[in-house]
């Protein structure tokens, strides 16, 4: 039997319990521990877990091995998304990106009457939609889903386009920043290098939410962390050692604690859970059993986010891992061989699939982000094995976005002028 990797961590995580308080039943304790670094959500025991919906070309059995009945057609996207909810998921993770399959902002719309609990991440890639007009449509987005809209801000090249990095970064702030005013403010006024606008009214772009969606953001370089720093509400980090991960939430934290800020953290990362280590190990070595390594790699560099630094640490954890693909114990990254941006999975069984994400929790993470192959049956074995084992929440409710009635906006209760 193939053995994951037990290698020597090179920084030594260390939790302490800092305190325990007791429910109004006086019946159960519930540990409050001391993260890596200071989170918004410090004293939340539960954790929004969320799926993917594989928009963009990214079903298979076999990765590398497209199969007619997992292409991204609306029919079978959408019952990702319902077998999601049904599942008992909160969230569900929209990609965005030009390969065949579903426009983002259109599949979240068509998912909203279909749809009553699971909340939609939206991926926007700024820029794409002139801002205001963008905001008008998550606006819409938001009283469709009533409250159930959360948005990923993402900044990678248009299709044909190769950008400067600041200049992506730029774009991607001076839109954030005009969402937050059609949001917060009663009137627009944005003065920037990319965009300029002036004395508009936000009646046309107030969210159902109080204050608006909440804002998830994933990104490595220096002009990504100073904008998620400033402005977002939840670090989305791909998969790494447990040592690099705290790293990662070390240097956002440090630009968010300039601003007076803290924020949640969050792990996107795939699964093969089964109910023993042996049986996930033999399905991970199976879904990669007829990839060819040449067309691998053309799917991986037909991504949009193909030669970003993220992508890059992932392509670095492959050089990294063991003969079998792994870079710590359950960590896997032989999915990275055929597909780019998240390029490893947890595999192993329940127990240990459970252990390693009390694990992040323990670190400050407040939000998960899963997929398998193919993305029905996987979220069927994660909902049968952990779901049940997971007390898990909706991050908008949570922070107090989602009102309890009709909100008085123009699209809801508000004064029609």
């Amino acid at each position: 039997m193939r053995q994951p990797v037990t290698e020597k961590i090179d920084t030594l995580l260390i939790y302490i319990i800092v305190g325990a308080t007791q429910d109004e039943s006086g019946s159960e304790f519930r540990r409050i521990w001391m993260t890596v670094v200071p989170v918004t959500s410090a004293d939340l025991d539960a954790a929004e877990v969320s799926w993917f919906a594989a928009l963009c070309s990214d079903d298979y059995q076999f990765l590398g091995v497209p199969e007619g009945d997992l292409r991204s057609s609306w029919e079978h996207c959408s019952d990702i998304v319902k077998t999601a909810e049904s599942q008992g998921f909160r969230n569900v993770l929209c990609p965005s990106s030009y390969q065949v399959g579903q426009d983002t902002l259109s599949f979240v719309a068509g998912c909203a009457p279909i749809t009553d609990k699971i909340n939609m991440l939206a991926a926007v890639r700024c820029g794409e939609v002139q801002p205001i007009m963008l905001a008008r449509t998550l606006a819409t987005l938001d009283h469709m889903l009533k409250g159930r809209l959360t948005v990923n801000i993402i900044s990678s090249d248009f299709p044909g386009e190769k950008a400067d990095s600041a200049y992506r970064y730029q774009r991607s702030r001076e839109v954030v920043e005009v969402l937050k005013q059609a949001w917060t403010r009663d009137e627009i006024n944005h003065q920037g290098e990319v965009y300029t606008f002036q004395g508009l009214t936000t009646d046309p772009v107030r969210p159902y939410q109080t204050g608006g969606p909440l804002l998830y953001f994933g990104g490595y370089s220096p002009s990504a962390l100073e904008l998620c720093g400033e402005h977002c509400d939840v670090y989305l980090m791909w998969p790494e050692k447990e040592d690099e991960l705290a790293g990662r939430m070390k240097a956002v934290h440090a630009v968010a604690e300039k601003y007076g800020r803290t924020l949640d953290y969050g792990l996107r990362v795939h699964m093969i859970v089964r109910d023993t280590e042996k049986e996930a190990q033999e399905y991970a070595e199976y879904i990669v059993s007829k990839l060819d390594d040449d067309y691998g790699r053309k799917i991986r560099e037909r991504a949009l986010d193909a030669t970003s630094l993220g992508v890059s640490h992932q392509s670095k954890n492959r050089d990294v891992a063991d003969e079998y693909g792994y870079i710590e114990p359950n960590l896997w990254t032989g999915v990275g061989r055929a597909r780019s941006g998240c390029g490893a999975a947890l595999v192993g069984s329940t127990d240990q699939v459970m252990s390693k994400i009390e694990t992040y929790q323990k670190m400050g993470m407040r939000a998960f982000i899963f997929s398998g192959y193919p993305h029905i049956e996987e979220a069927k074995h994660f909902g049968a094995r952990i779901l049940p084992n997971l007390k898990t929440c909706s991050l908008p409710h949570e922070y107090g976005r989602v009102p309890t009635d009709m909100p008085a906006t123009p699209l809801g209760n508000g004064v029609r002028r």
